[in-house]
């Protein structure tokens, strides 16, 4: 059975948040929160032969907290990595209300104070 391509769904979680742009960056989908300065995920599919993933902002010690819970779906990916940045695998069965969890963690470590409260206001 072919798995349904996770990135239209991807795409709609980040772009339900205030203020958010998509351009491709390095060759991917990708979601800003300010502007061109603000990258909070990208959606590198099968970038360098590697698992369907996404990659985004993460609090600190969560990268390795939620890699060493389960390595399987989550990664430190390369070149953000080392910022803290997690990787998440999207080709299993995803979690839908988790991922949406972790872009919106990720959004509020990138986004403004004012979007952060149109965000909770939305929420409230």
């Amino acid at each position: 059975m072919a798995r349904t391509n996770p990135l239209p769904r991807l795409r709609k979680t980040c772009l339900a948040l205030p203020g958010v742009t998509e351009k491709i960056s390095h060759g991917s989908p990708s979601w800003f929160a300010r502007g061109d300065k603000g990258m909070f995920v990208s959606f590198v599919g099968e970038h360098h032969g590697e698992r369907l993933a996404f990659w985004c902002a993460a609090p600190p010690g969560a990268q390795e907290e939620m890699v060493a819970e389960d390595p399987d779906r989550f990664f430190r990916p390369p070149y953000v990595g080392h910022r803290g940045w997690l990787g998440v695998h999207l080709d299993g069965d995803n979690d839908w209300a988790e991922i949406a969890e972790i872009v919106d963690q990720a959004y509020r470590l990138i986004a403004t104070k004012r979007s952060i409260a149109e965000l909770d206001a939305r929420e409230g």
